[in-house]
This record gives structure tokens, C-alpha cells and sequence, in this order.
């Protein structure tokens, strides 16, 4: 996870399900990030920043296809 791979335009292909998979994981990676960083351990800390951004896309873009101004991807089967 991380800024380089949660672009924009990845965030637009995924359903609102994946999203709520991936919003889930990058909180449970903010929790560590910060207990590590209480503890004294953390070695990055740009890297809270970077998911913390992600979090805050994850939200936009939910809240966007929410209020209509982004659509959800369309499944083909």
C-alpha cells in the first residue's frame, strides 16, 4: 500500500467493496505505523503521511460515487 499504488485512477476501476477491503487495510497499517511510532521503533515516518493520504482518497472517492459525481465501474459478465 502506499501513495504509488493507490493512484487516483486505480481507486476509479475498483467496486465499492474492494475499496472498503482497501480502506480496511490501510487503517490496520496507520494503527501498527503509530504503535510503532510510540514505541520508538518506526524508521519512516514519511510513510504515515503517505497512508494517511490514502486513507483520505479511499474516503473521497466513496464519498464522490455516493453524492453521484464518480461512477462505480460497471461488471461485465
Amino acid at each position: 500500500m502506499g501513495s504509488k499504488d493507490l493512484q487516483t485512477s486505480e481507486l476509479d476501476g475498483m467496486d465499492d467493496e474492494r475499496l472498503v477491503v482497501e480502506l480496511r487495510k490501510a487503517k490496520d497499517e496507520l494503527f501498527h505505523l503509530r504503535f510503532a511510532s510510540a514505541t520508538g521503533q518506526l524508521e519512516s515516518h514519511g510513510r504515515l503521511k503517505e497512508v494517511k493520504r490514502d486513507i483520505a482518497r479511499i474516503y473521497t472517492v466513496l464519498r464522490e460515487r455516493e453524492l453521484g459525481i464518480r461512477t462505480a465501474p460497471t461488471s461485465v459478465k
